[in-house]
Order: C-alpha cells, then sequence, then structure tokens
C-alpha cells in the first residue's frame, strides 16, 4: 500500500493508472477543468456534495476520500488494486485468526445478504481490477448463487451505506470442482449449470470465487459472518475450496486449515502480480473447534 498525505496525490495517481485527462475527469464529475486542477494542486477541497460523485466515479471508498478531503488530512494508505486501505502500516496485513474468532458472534448490520441490482454492479465493477480475469463474472450467476446460498453471498456497507466488499460463494457439483482441482478448467469457466442447491448435496462442495473488503475490519466482519454459518453446520460434511491471488490471503487461509493443492507460478510472471495464484480445499471444523 501506498500512503497518501493528501487528496491532490490520490487524485493524480488515479488519472494515471486509469490513464484519464484532466479535461475527461472533469467532465465525468460534471465540473469545471480548473477545479480538478486546483484539487490536484491541493490549493482547495472538494465540496462535500461532490465527495458522493467523486467516490462513485473513482470506486475509491469513501472513507478513503473522507480521510484526505480535509483541512487537516488524515494519512491513509490506499492500494488500487485490491481496493483496500489501513491507517497505520503495521495494520496492512491481515492480524491473526484469534480476532477473527472474535468477531464470529459480533452482531453488525453493515453485513447483509446480496439483494440489490447495484450489489452486483459493485461486486461486477471490483472484478474489474482484476488481472488475473480474462472476462468479467456472470451476473446471473451472481443471482443463482445467492438463490442457492443466501446465507453467505454477502456485501458490506460502511457506516455511510457506501459499498465495502463482499463474498460471493457457489456450491459446485463434484464434476466441476474436480475439473478446477486438476487445473483442467478456470473458475471463470463456472456457468449456471455448474451449480448445485446446497441444501440437497449430502456432501456440499462451496467455492468461495471472491472474498473482499476495504480494510481489515471489514474483512473481518464478512469472515466473521461466513465462519459463524459454518459453525452451525459442525456436524454435516462438506468441502470448501478458493483460488487465491491474493497476497495477503494465503496466510489466513493457512491458519483456517485449509490444505494448499497447487500453485501457479507462471502466471504471476505472464500477469504481474504480487504473488501466485494458489488452489486451497478442507473444512473449518478444527477451528471452529475452539470458538
Amino acid at each position: 500500500m501506498k500512503k497518501y498525505l493528501s487528496l491532490a496525490e490520490l487524485l493524480i495517481d488515479y488519472r494515471n493508472l486509469n490513464k484519464i485527462s484532466q479535461s475527461d475527469f472533469a467532465a465525468k464529475l460534471n465540473v469545471d477543468i480548473r477545479t480538478v486542477i486546483r484539487w490536484e494542486k491541493d490549493e482547495t477541497l472538494v465540496k462535500s456534495d461532490k465527495e458522493e460523485d467523486l467516490a462513485e466515479e473513482t470506486f475509491i471508498p469513501y472513507q478513503v476520500i473522507r480521510n484526505l478531503n480535509a483541512v487537516v488530512a488524515i494519512p491513509t494508505f490506499y492500494d488500487f488494486r485490491i481496493r483496500k486501505y489501513s491507517l497505520a502500516e503495521i495494520s496492512n496485513e491481515l492480524p491473526d485468526t484469534e480476532w477473527l474468532k472474535a468477531q464470529i458472534e459480533t452482531p453488525t448490520k453493515r453485513v447483509r445478504t446480496i439483494e440489490f441490482k447495484s450489489d452486483i454492479d459493485n461486486i461486477l465493477r471490483y472484478s474489474q481490477f482484476q488481472h488475473h480475469l480474462k472476462k468479467p463474472l456472470n451476473r446471473q450467476l451472481i443471482i443463482e448463487a445467492v438463490k442457492n446460498l443466501p446465507e453467505i453471498n454477502l456485501v458490506i456497507v460502511d457506516d455511510t451505506g457506501y459499498y465495502s466488499g463482499h463474498c460471493v460463494v457457489f456450491s459446485i457439483n463434484g464434476d466441476t470442482y474436480k475439473k478446477l482441482k486438476n487445473h483442467e478448467i478456470s473458475e471463470e469457466d463456472i456457468t449456471i449449470r455448474d451449480l448445485t442447491d446446497f441444501r440437497k448435496e449430502p456432501k456440499p462442495i462451496l467455492y468461495f470465487y471472491d472474498v473482499t473488503a476495504d480494510c481489515n475490519e471489514n474483512v473481518f466482519y464478512i469472515a466473521g459472518a461466513v465462519l459463524k454459518f459454518f459453525k452451525e453446520l459442525q456436524d454435516k460434511d462438506y468441502t470448501v475450496s478458493s483460488l487465491t491471488h491474493r497476497h495477503d490471503s494465503h496466510g489466513l487461509n493457512t491458519h483456517l486449515g485449509m490444505q494448499l493443492i497447487w500453485e501457479d507460478k507462471e502466471v504471476q510472471d505472464i500477469l504481474g502480480e504480487e504473488t501466485y495464484a494458489r488452489f486451497y480445499e478442507g473444512d473449518f471444523k478444527d477451528f471452529l473447534k475452539e470458538t
């Protein structure tokens, strides 16, 4: 993550990363180009009524914009690639799982089932940032996944109601799982025909397509909600699997008791990723025994 001391620096990096000119950026926000120039020279703050427009257009977490758009800005670490922020360098990485266990029973109204078109719009928009994806996730696939497993197909919002992250999980059939595990197909090849009704399977297979949030606190609120679901399944056999590309998720998978099946270092070199893809499988039974 990069440490930002001003909104000006953040906006310049955003434009450079997305190859957007100042004039085009101004047009998207319906402001004069001179306004953008003043923002980027740190000569003036963004007016409060434009903060929402800025968050919507850039998809930068609203809290990051609020932190930096102040007379005395709050220094904030931010990573455009994974859309994640923190207030201190020490909290950039995920903390140990003891904190996660404590969140399983922590109530929050900010985590709920994916239910609105805007929820799916944000999930699809986030997927555009993921360099390893060759094509975006199918909208109907998300809708069917929610129908099959509403308990852990989730979205989290911040205190002001802005999108902050999501969890997308597919209940898949055995043949599809074997192909994923044997590296014969990619997760982008999953279709509606590969999904199953979780409740009708004697030993369901749950594929975690994506779990993400804009800060560690929100990651753990989502993870806590997911683990609470699995805690109630302690007497049922199931298999959990995932393909992880983010460097801050590998350690978490290991601590949760997941087994590494394969890793793909060649793709890392091709895509220029910080880390390589790793396929995990297992369950959370041992981890949850202690909760």
